[in-house]
C-alpha cells in the first residue's frame, strides 16, 4: 500500500512539473493532436505534444482535483509608461502551432505582451500555451469563442460567446480575465453591456500592422517600429509571418530604449471601466475598422 501512494505521489509531482514547466526552458508549441504516451519523464511540452493540451488538462485534473487551486486575476507590474517608453504588443487569434515559438522570442527579451485568445483555438490544445503565457507573466483577453461578428448577434449570442472563453480560460490557467477585445474592432451597446456583465473591458488597438492581409515579415516589422511611445499595436500569432517578424521588431525596440508591456501596464489607471473602451471610437469610426477587417 505504501509503494502505492508513493508511486502515485510521484506521479502527481512529474505532472505538476510538467504543468508549470520551468522557466529558463520554455514549453514547445502544443500541437492539439491526441493520441496516446505514457506519463513518463518528458521534457516540459512534450507530453502536450503528445496528448494535447486538452488531454493533459484532464489528466492533470484527475491527478490533482484541485488544480488550478485558485482563481486570480491578473497583477500589472508597478511600471510607469509616463516616464517609460513603454509599447504594448497584443496578438489575437491564438493560440496557435507558432505561439510557443513567440513565447520563446519574447522570454528572450524579457518582454511582456497581450494575447486576445479565442476559446475554440484554446479548446483545440491551447491550453499548455495558456499556462505558459501567465507564468510567464503575459496578460489574457477575451476575443469570443469562434470570433464571431458579435455587433451581428443578440444579446444572448454575444453572451455566449464571452462566457464559454471565460470559463474555459478559468478552468485552464486559474484566471480571470479582466479585459477583451470583440473581433474585428466590431461593438455596440449591446457587446459593450454584455461586456460591462461579465466585467470586461473592450480593448482596441493604435497601430493596426495589417498583418493578416500584408504576410512581409519586413513589412510588417517596419509597421511596428513605426509605432510610438503608449501605443497598443495588432498583431495575430495564427500567421508564421507575423511571428518571423517578431525578432527583428523585439531588436530595433529594444535597441531604442523601449519597454514591452501589457495592456493593463501601459494604461495603468486609465483601464476603462467594465464595458468602457480604449480608445474611444464613434460608431462610424468601428464601422469602417470592420469593414477593413
Amino acid at each position: 500500500m505504501l509503494r502505492g501512494m508513493l508511486v502515485t505521489l510521484g506521479l502527481a509531482l512529474a505532472i505538476c512539473g510538467l504543468a508549470v514547466g520551468n522557466v529558463s526552458e520554455p514549453a514547445r508549441p502544443v500541437s492539439g493532436r491526441g493520441g496516446g504516451g505514457s506519463l513518463g519523464t518528458h521534457r516540459p511540452g512534450e507530453l502536450a505534444e503528445q496528448i494535447g493540451g486538452r488531454a493533459l488538462a484532464a489528466r492533470l485534473a484527475r491527478v490533482q482535483p484541485d488544480w488550478p487551486a485558485r482563481r486570480a486575476v491578473f497583477r500589472p507590474r508597478p511600471i510607469d509608461c509616463a516616464e517609460l517608453k513603454c509599447v504594448a504588443l497584443t496578438f489575437d487569434d491564438g493560440p496557435y502551432r507558432y505561439t510557443g515559438r513567440l513565447l520563446d522570442m519574447l522570454a528572450r527579451h524579457e518582454a511582456r505582451a497581450t494575447f486576445f485568445v479565442v476559446g475554440r483555438m484554446v479548446d483545440a490544445g491551447g491550453a499548455d500555451d495558456l499556462r505558459r503565457m501567465v507564468a510567464e507573466g503575459h496578460e489574457l483577453g477575451n476575443h469570443s469563442w469562434d470570433h464571431a461578428m458579435l455587433t451581428d448577434m443578440r444579446r444572448e449570442g454575444v453572451e455566449a460567446e464571452l462566457q464559454r472563453t471565460q470559463r474555459l480560460v478559468r478552468r485552464v490557467t486559474g484566471t480571470d480575465m479582466r479585459i477583451m477585445r470583440p473581433p474585428y474592432g466590431a461593438t455596440d451597446r449591446t457587446v459593450s453591456r454584455v461586456a460591462r456583465g461579465y466585467g470586461l473591458s473592450q480593448i482596441l488597438w493604435d497601430v493596426d500592422t495589417v498583418d493578416w492581409r500584408d504576410r512581409q515579415p519586413a513589412l510588417v516589422a517596419r509597421r511596428v517600429g513605426a509605432a510610438g511611445p503608449g501605443t497598443i499595436v495588432l498583431l495575430h500569432d495564427i500567421h508564421s509571418t507575423t511571428v518571423r517578424a517578431v525578432p527583428r521588431v523585439l531588436a530595433r525596440l529594444d535597441h531604442e530604449g523601449y519597454t514591452f508591456v501589457t495592456v493593463s501596464e501601459l494604461l495603468g489607471e486609465g483601464v476603462p471601466g467594465p464595458g468602457g473602451r480604449y480608445p474611444m471610437r464613434n460608431e462610424e469610426e468601428l464601422r469602417r475598422a470592420a469593414r477593413r477587417s
